[in-house]
């Protein structure tokens, strides 16, 4: 039998065109898979990046200054000083100024004599030096030059035997207020000064004042007002009540000898 003869024709041949469109797919298939593997590398790397820490703006002597701090010339007292240390501090914190500008800056505010005692203190060693001691070191040198213990312990004896006189207790508090700036600031003991404060205040209202148990000053001096208030509204509804009955009594007194 004649063996089958096999097929020796060749395949078709690919045309041009569609070689050239493969080649094209895969080159683009190929880039899209290392785009995809470079945006995972780039996220896991800065994943595992430890973050920078934000850095500080600099506070500049023009922003603080734009704060208005007050000034302070050295011939206003105890209070002055220790409200002038409240209100720089109070611009050091809005202002954002570092540790190593605060005296510096805070020297822009001294006037008159305050400012020639700093210019004695700071041209024997330098002016640099002296602008580096810390705010700390320069309250301490404020505070031995201008709060003489004389004067301080006569603060101390006012603060301590303050009371209301009659019903005005709006002086009453705004004294305490400014004496509180003193002996908060030697001496900050925040139970001691309510129970100051309250101890000052009528017996009428004291026992309540102190049951209230306030928490801050403000809170204090709300209470106390409201307090004051009510024993006001009651005495004048009892004078009330007194002219009344008085008249009251004086009609009939007048009926009954008619």
């Amino acid at each position: 039998m004649t063996p089958k003869r096999t097929s020796t024709s060749a395949a078709p041949a690919m045309p041009q065109a569609a070689i050239r469109k493969l080649v094209a797919d895969s080159v683009v298939a190929a880039l899209e898979a290392q785009a995809a593997t470079m945006a995972n590398t780039n996220n896991t790397n800065r994943n595992t990046r430890p973050r920078e820490a934000p850095v500080t703006r600099k506070c500049s002597y023009k922003e603080f200054m734009s704060y208005q701090p007050f000034n302070f010339k050295g011939t206003e007292g105890v209070v002055s000083l220790i409200r002038w240390f409240e209100r720089t501090k109070s611009v050091f914190s809005c202002s954002n100024c570092t540790e190593d500008c605060k005296v510096k800056f805070a020297i822009g505010t001294l006037t008159e004599e305050a400012l020639s005692w700093w210019n004695s203190f700071a041209q024997p060693i330098g002016i640099e030096k002296a602008y580096k001691i810390t705010w700390s070191e320069f309250k301490k040198l404020l505070i031995k030059k201008y709060c003489p213990q004389t004067e301080v312990k006569k603060m101390e004896d006012e603060f301590y035997n303050l009371t209301v006189k009659g019903n005005d207790l709006k002086t009453y508090v705004r004294r305490f207020q400014e004496l509180a700036v003193l002996c908060l600031f030697m001496m900050p003991n925040y139970e001691k000064l309510m129970e100051v404060f309250i101890g000052g205040l009528p017996k009428s209202i004291e026992g309540n004042a102190t049951a209230s148990k306030p928490q801050t000053l403000e809170e204090a001096i709300t209470m106390t007002q409201r307090l004051m208030d009510q024993v006001t509204k009651h005495n004048s509804v009892q004078g009330t009540n007194d002219h009344k009955r008085k008249f009251d009594d004086r009609r009939t007194f007048n009926n009954n000898n008619y």
